[in-house]
């Protein structure tokens, strides 16, 4: 297959950068791999600078082209123009990262009860770090309380037989309810800065929406998924498990046996040290009060079989915390 346009999940994206960098890793080429991110990025920022990209940088971005960003398009097909993704929040700075490489990620919102899509950026219209415009026939507003919503002919009028969610899901002048937190520039451009229902308040009094945190730690190669955890406790904490796919060549670059299981990979110095580097980036992002205090690596993964993450990849909160509980209370003892 060659497509020119793609769909899919940010995991899928997250995969596909976090392949390669390990693939670069593997074949000694790390450096000049991580000096080609680098430079994709600010050549995609400074795209929407107003001098556009200066002639060192885009001397730089010509030759990472031909080392290294040519051969992430051929793995793609070599023909991908364009990609959509949805479902969930895809980094900045991965968007700034396959716009440099040459693949523009076009990411949108919507929900069920809006009929898919309700807002999007297009190819000439593309704000990163946004879901975009809202689409002809979509209405959207941020309430007082920063939930997004949406009106419409696309918005479904109820859900069957269930009067009771219907008048909940609804607000008293008819706008749908998303439980999205969200803002809105002054061109129209929609940001996504979290769920409602999944704000966590810290003791100290601190809300601190978890997706932020969680997004950056999955760009780490080394981590599968992340959830942050702290609602009601003194400070954040997250839970982080490993990429099975991505601990083969680690091991072969370390010299740890192949058979070496993650319950005895997880307490290894190099593999805490790895992990905390991908916390203090996504700490970074956040206010010292919002921050990772602590971090625990579990020796499984997170699956759809056992209930843990939703057909988008995306992580089911509460069952998580019953199902990790122990883990959680070790975090805060």
């Amino acid at each position: 297959m060659r497509p020119t346009f793609i769909l899919a999940v940010p995991r899928v994206f997250e995969k596909v950068y976090n392949g390669a960098e390990e693939k670069a890793a593997a074949e000694g080429r790390g450096a000049i791999f991580g000096r080609a991110a680098r430079t994709a990025v600010a050549y995609s920022m400074a795209l929407d600078s107003p001098g556009r990209p200066g002639l060192r940088l885009r001397a730089e971005h010509a030759l990472f082209d031909r080392l290294v960003y040519g051969k992430l398009r051929v793995a793609l097909g070599g023909r991908v123009r364009y990609a959509i993704s949805g479902g969930a929040a895809l980094s900045t700075r991965l968007c700034h990262f396959f716009r440099g490489v040459g693949v523009v990620v076009l990411e949108g919102y919507g929900l069920t009860e809006t009929t898919a899509a309700a807002t999007v950026n297009r190819p000439d219209r593309n704000k990163i770090g946004t879901v975009g415009q809202p689409l002809p026939g979509a209405a959207i507003k941020v309430g007082e309380d920063g939930e997004v919503l949406i009106g419409g002919p696309t918005v479904f009028p109820g859900y069957w037989q269930n009067e009771a969610a219907t008048k909940e899901t609804f607000a008293e002048d008819g706008w749908f309810r998303t439980g999205d937190i969200g803002e809105l520039d002054d061109e129209g451009f929609l940001t996504i800065t979290g769920r409602k229902k999944e704000l966590i308040v810290t003791s100290g009094g601190k809300n601190v929406a978890p997706a932020v945190l969680e997004d950056r730690l999955r760009g780490h190669a080394l981590v599968s998924q992340a959830m942050v955890v702290g609602d009601g406790k003194p400070y954040i904490a997250a839970l982080v498990t490993l990429d099975t796919d991505m601990l083969g060549p680690w091991k072969k670059r370390h010299g740890v046996p192949d058979d070496t299981p993650v319950c005895e990979l997880r307490d290894n110095p190099d593999i805490v040290a790895a992990v905390q580097t991908a916390v203090d980036d996504a700490n970074k992002a956040v206010s010292r009060a919002e921050s990772i205090r602590k971090f625990r690596i579990l020796d499984v993964d997170f699956t759809q079989e056992n209930g843990q993450l939703s057909a988008k990849l995306g992580i089911r909160r509460s069952v998580l915390l019953k199902d990790f509980a122990a883990d959680i209370d070790a975090l805060y003892s």
